[in-house]
């Protein structure tokens, strides 16, 4: 009797292991549609693009790489991170800067959660600061995303909060000041494997801001308060700036947000 329930313990295991593996590659998959079909349609011969962060860029580049070498495709790409540049090296993809490509075509980025306005929250990985001085300079900010970031109101899925960037020595007053101006609460992030804070490439410090889900902001207004605060580098909302979001989704559509 103990060794058939040991044996059915073991059977369950097993086939709990396979569906988080099978979920992994779901997303992975739902990601890798999204970023195809973006490169696709949106990257054109003798451009300069916008080369953003995150584990749905990758796949990005991957087809970027593809078209290059198989198409002869020519563009200039223009990174918005050491991540990103990292992997437009190991692409072998030609590496630019904004000081000889001022003027973008098209940037492609990923997204933490878009909500049914389109508006983003970004900077899950520390890098908003360059992601929105790159974006800005696009003249299409293009996203791509797996469906887990496609929400009706921001916070519904993304639970990290919205990142703030500031600078090192008034991170204590901004987050006093805007827990008592628009309420929540904010966590200086800490490094992973590093003691203290974690920092970006700016030599920043982020504050994950756990805004009041309950209540319904005008995320423009908003971001230009927050942009006001002495300290505050930049903001991890991206409001009227992204021009169509790809979803890669569970059924291996992909849906298209505009």
């Amino acid at each position: 009797m103990h060794y058939r329930v040991q044996k059915c313990l073991t059977l369950l295991t097993r086939s709990y292991s396979k569906s988080q593996s099978l979920i992994k590659m779901s997303l992975n998959e739902a990601k890798k549609i999204a970023a195809f079909k973006a490169v696709d349609q949106w990257v054109k011969p003798n451009t300069a693009i916008g080369v953003g962060s995150g584990s749905t860029v990758v796949f990005a580049v991957e087809r970027l790489s593809q078209r290059v070498k198989n198409e002869g495709l020519h563009v200039v790409c223009i990174p918005t991170s050491f991540q990103a540049r990292q992997l437009i090296v190991e692409n072998g993809l030609e590496l630019g800067d904004l000081d000889r490509n001022p003027h973008l075509d098209c940037a492609i980025d990923g997204a933490d959660e878009v909500d049914a306005n389109m508006v983003l929250i970004k900077g899950g990985g520390g890098c908003m600061l360059q992601e929105k001085i790159v974006a800005s300079c696009a003249e299409n900010l293009i996203i791509i995303a797996d469906y887990t970031k496609n929400s009706k109101k921001l916070g519904e899925q993304y639970k990290k909060g919205i990142p703030i960037e500031v600078t090192p020595m008034a991170y204590v007053p901004i987050k006093k000041r805007i827990e008592n101006t628009f309420g929540g609460s904010l966590n200086l992030r800490m490094a992973v494997s590093k003691a203290g804070p974690c920092i970006t490439d700016n030599s920043n410090f982020v504050l994950d801001w756990q805004f009041d889900e309950k209540k319904d902001y005008d995320w423009d207004s908003v971001n230009k308060e927050l942009l006001q605060i002495p300290g505050v580098v930049e903001t991890g909302l991206f409001v009227n700036m992204a021009k169509k979001v790809y979803f890669g989704m569970k059924d291996g559509s992909v849906k298209e947000q505009k």
